[in-house]
């Protein structure tokens, strides 16, 4: 039997079989990006849009934001932050550009018990993210997201991912399922950077002013650079790197039992210092 692409609201992803994913990949492909948002206020359960406000991002939330108004209705897709500590002052700022231009508060969750960059270096150590970078990918996106999405019972996301972002990202669909069962919405999967661009100066949307400095894909300081290559607009990250992604779209199960088994190396390697400290003799002093 045919599945239809005329269903009613999904409860959670276990509705969305192979089969009907597949249906609605071949539907949603053929729309226009507000088009597939609108489909996903109607149709998602649980719906946010996860944004550390790359362009992409950006032309999600102002689409968003037309179509709250046109319905005249309060911001439909709550925002989440997340805050890695290491993020680009400008960054920072366009966070609260944002909240000012579409009247919306972002729900901002940060590596757990740190509230800067100094308190998660005094738990974590310095640049964790040459000694450890999985360790610190966890850290600082991989578990305040899965904070966020319990804390908030998120069932579905809006990411900022497209196709000509290259790297794993060369294949993504509209809508897909990860290992967790996080049903997630990638509306500008078929658009091109100029076609972003072209949106974010037509409908005068606020930007990351790095952007004006040459900069195209920005995440933390520390692991950004202007991109090497126009036809790539995410090489400027991780540079010199295998690397394509932080760590936020991928497995989440690997990346916890990966950071769980570094945590527990690093508690034996502290244990075993600690029995290998010869114990101080003490010298009676003579009276």
């Amino acid at each position: 039997m045919p599945v239809s692409t005329n269903i009613s609201r999904i409860q959670s992803s276990s509705d969305l079989t192979p089969e009907v994913l597949k249906k609605l990949n071949e539907h949603l492909s053929s729309l226009e990006p507000r088009e597939i948002i609108e489909w996903a206020i109607d149709h998602l359960p649980n719906l946010f849009q996860t944004t550390a406000l790359g362009l992409t991002g950006l032309v999600s939330l102002d689409i968003i934001s037309k179509i709250t108004i046109d319905r005249n209705e309060q911001h439909l897709i709550p925002l989440i932050f997340l805050d890695t500590l290491y993020h680009f002052d400008e960054t920072i700022d366009l966070v609260r550009r944002c909240e000012e231009t579409y009247d919306v508060k972002f729900n901002i969750f940060k590596p757990i018990d740190c509230a800067n960059a100094k308190e998660f270096e005094a738990e974590h150590g310095e640049h964790l993210w040459e000694a450890d970078e999985s360790t610190y990918d966890y850290l600082v996106k991989v578990e305040p997201a899965q904070r966020a999405y319990e804390g908030l019972q998120v069932k579905s996301v809006i990411t900022g991912r497209r196709r000509s972002q290259k790297g794993d990202r060369g294949e993504i669909p509209v809508l897909e399922v990860d290992s967790t069962g996080l049903i997630k919405l990638n509306p500008l999967a078929f658009w091109d950077f100029k076609q972003v661009w072209t949106y974010i100066r037509a409908n005068e949307v606020p930007y990351n002013s790095l952007i004006d400095q040459g900069y195209r894909s920005i995440g933390d300081w520390h692991s950004t650079k202007k991109p090497a290559s126009e036809e790539d607009e995410r090489s400027g990250r991780w540079s010199g790197k295998e690397k394509t992604e932080c760590g936020m779209h991928q497995d989440y199960f690997k990346m916890r039992a990966a950071f769980m088994a570094a945590k527990k190396k690093k508690e034996q390697q502290r244990q075993a210092a600690t029995s290998n400290t010869p114990t101080p003799i003490a010298v009676a002093s003579s009276s």
